[in-house]
């Protein structure tokens, strides 16, 4: 059986960085390209790069002979390789953040035209995603929710987009939102936090030594219940990426979040 040929979009970031090594190591993937605005077409010393693969600021020049490619760069990019790839019938795995509700339907407009499969995902750790489908079990049974989400202090969105389908997960099986109590006296403005849709308060921190973490507190009359994940490094979403380029090509249409290709 052939290895699945991957591309990494957005490689000189962390998250890029990350999937490089992931794909290389996976028996089951090749890493063929690399692509970011920031390289050079004839760079070759990519930073954590295991070996020397073609590379390119622009992701036109590597779509042939690629099957998948692993985007990680931001919305605006994501947007046009969206646009790009189907049509050369390159599947798609897009883990970038501020993913809009336009790009969603453009998505989905392109993978069906084109017969590929794309696959868009706001947290790509498996207990991340476990959690939003706990959140969901436990939600139509609380009347208050406060979430607390942090993140290092590059972070460039608050909430983070897995803070908000935590949210939405947890309100999704309830008749009405959430209680959420406002304090008669404020003394700092916003102390409360951000109210979802659903009625759970969010909570952002930002600051060095993070990379993601979430906390869900229900409270009820006597009793509380707390469910939190913490991905402690970049590594706890590369079984998510790689099980996600595996199953994109079986799977033509937009599949939004991981939680379907586990099956939950």
């Amino acid at each position: 059986m052939s290895r699945i040929r991957v591309v990494v979009h957005g490689a000189l970031g962390k998250m890029g960085q990350e999937v490089i090594k992931a794909v290389h190591k996976d028996s089951d993937t090749e890493l063929t390209g690399v692509v970011d605005k920031y390289l050079s077409k004839d760079s070759e010393n990519i930073p954590n790069c295991p070996i020397t693969v073609p590379s390119s600021n622009n992701i036109s020049e590597l779509l042939l002979n690629t099957d998948v490619i692993v985007d990680f760069s931001n919305s605006e990019a994501a947007s046009e390789l969206i646009k790009i790839a189907p049509k050369s019938k390159t599947h798609l795995v897009i883990g970038s953040t501020g993913i809009t509700e336009e790009i969603y339907q453009e998505a989905r407009k392109q993978s069906e035209e084109n017969n590929t499969g794309i696959v868009i995902a706001p947290n790509f750790a498996m207990g991340a995603v476990l959690m939003m489908h706990l959140a969901k079990i436990a939600g139509k049974w609380f009347e208050y929710a406060d979430l607390i989400e942090m993140h290092h202090e590059g972070k460039i969105d608050s909430p983070s987009g897995t803070a908000i389908a935590i949210a939405e997960s947890a309100g999704q099986d309830r008749k009405s939102k959430f209680q959420s109590p406002t304090s008669e006296k404020e003394l700092i403005k916003n102390a409360r936090g951000g109210v979802s849709k659903t009625g759970v308060s969010i909570h952002s921190g930002r600051m060095p030594g993070r990379v993601a973490f979430h906390e869900l507190v229900f409270g009820h009359l006597g009793q509380t219940l707390t469910i939190k994940h913490d991905s402690i490094n970049r590594e706890s979403f590369m079984p998510g990426v790689i099980l996600a380029v595996k199953a994109v090509s079986k799977t033509p249409g937009l599949t939004i979040g991981l939680e379907k290709i586990m099956g939950l």
